[in-house]
């Protein structure tokens, strides 16, 4: 039975009569990319490679290329292009501009590499089993640390898929002379041995998982530069000073505090310092304290002791501010003096109660006059019985 074509079929075989391309034409139409931004290792370092020629591969994608250690796998990060007339790619200058706002110098970035190609099935593999023998690896390590007696602790194994070099990171708080320790591990693995001395917050970056935000560690996912962080920034964002509670994996203070520092910093420029004496519209007052966010003012007024907040844009010269207790008393002069009928009413009491006691007084002294009186009247009539 002979297959017949239809046309349908025939009319979407012509990209002219559709109304979209497949994946396959839009590969074929896009131009390759000058330079390629790809992220490598364990301490995440950061390249612009360019490319062997004919690598046309989209964000994520895994590549094989020569860098500074060796042949690796390298993640694509990005594309550069003259215009970054595209939504997948970044101007050079911006990436050149984002790398100096995240660390300048100290930003882990190189351009001493090549991309060669697309990663393969054959080389994925060929990681994952390397990988497979880290375990193994840092035990053996540990094993002949213990065996020369050094004061360090191997955290973590790093190889690449050429198997040029093998890296070990430890940790130690003094200097270590590990020569003997080096020739017995390249004897061993018959390749270079590198040693890299971490300190706790890169050891939290190789080991470390989630933390307490329930988020991955900011120095595993994306922080490149792991600068200090000071107590001071802790205090001057009002969080609590208990160690347990604003440290990280690492045991040192959660580089988050740092994200919002130098905001808290330039907003606290505008708030007047402490004991000093400012203006309000409720007049003069001293500064007790101040909100940094919400950019309130604490202030303890001079006339009448109140404490009060104020909003930073309502302050103003202290000697020039009103004064709201002089307008008052100014108001109350001005007014007229009402009359209060229910002082008559007291007055016409007070009257009537003092009449009440002297008419009392009255009554009583004639009663003493007719007493008196009246013993007069039988002391003449006893005399008079008496001379009769």
């Amino acid at each position: 039975m002979s297959i017949t074509p239809l046309t349908i079929f025939e009319e979407d075989a012509d990209p002219s009569r559709r109304d979209a391309l497949t994946i396959e034409e839009q590969l074929e139409q896009i131009k390759e990319p000058e330079t390629l931004v790809v992220g490598f290792g364990y301490l995440q370092f950061i390249g612009e490679f360019k490319q062997a020629g004919g690598i046309k591969a989209g964000c994520g994608s895994q590549l094989v290329a020569r860098t500074h250690r060796g042949t690796e796998l390298v993640d694509l990060l990005t594309t550069t292009c003259t215009n970054s007339g595209c939504s997948k790619s970044i101007s050079r200058s911006d990436m050149l501009q984002y790398i100096e706002n995240s660390g300048g110098k100290n930003f882990p970035f190189n351009t001493n590499g090549r991309v060669l190609r697309i990663a393969t099935l054959d080389d994925l593999s060929q990681m994952s089993s390397m990988r497979a023998k880290i375990d193994e690896q840092i035990k053996s390590a540990r094993k002949l640390v213990e065996e020369h007696h050094l004061a360090m602790k191997v955290v973590d194994v790093e190889p690449i898929l050429g198997g040029e070099l093998l890296t070990f990171y430890f940790i130690s708080e003094d200097r270590v002379d590990f020569r003997r320790l080096v020739s017995d591990l390249a004897s061993k693995y018959s390749t270079r041995i590198e040693m890299k001395q971490v300190g706790s917050r890169d050891e939290a970056r190789l080991v470390g998982d989630y933390e307490k935000c329930g988020q991955h560690c900011c120095c595993k996912s994306f922080l490149k530069v792991l600068s200090p962080v000071s107590m001071r920034t802790a205090k001057q964002q009002k969080q609590t000073l208990d160690p347990k509670k604003i440290s990280g994996r690492c045991g040192r203070l959660m580089c988050c505090l740092r994200y919002e520092d130098q905001t808290y910093r330039d907003l606290k420029k505008n708030l007047p310092h402490k004991k000093t004496r400012v203006g309000t519209p409720e007049g003069p007052g001293i500064v007790l304290d101040g909100k940094i966010l919400t950019q309130l003012v604490f202030v303890e007024l001079e006339h009448d002791k109140r404490r009060v907040a104020f909003p930073l844009e309502d302050l103003c010269d202290p000697e020039t501010c009103p004064r709201p207790w002089e307008m008052n008393q100014f108001i109350e002069e001005k007014k007229p003096k009402k009359k209060n009928r229910g002082s008559r009413q007291n007055k016409n009491k007070i009257n009537n109660k003092e009449k009440g006691a002297q008419a009392s007084s009255q009554d009583g002294d004639k009663t003493k006059k007719k007493r008196r009186k009246r013993r007069r009247r039988k002391r003449k009539q006893g005399k008079d019985s008496d001379k009769g």
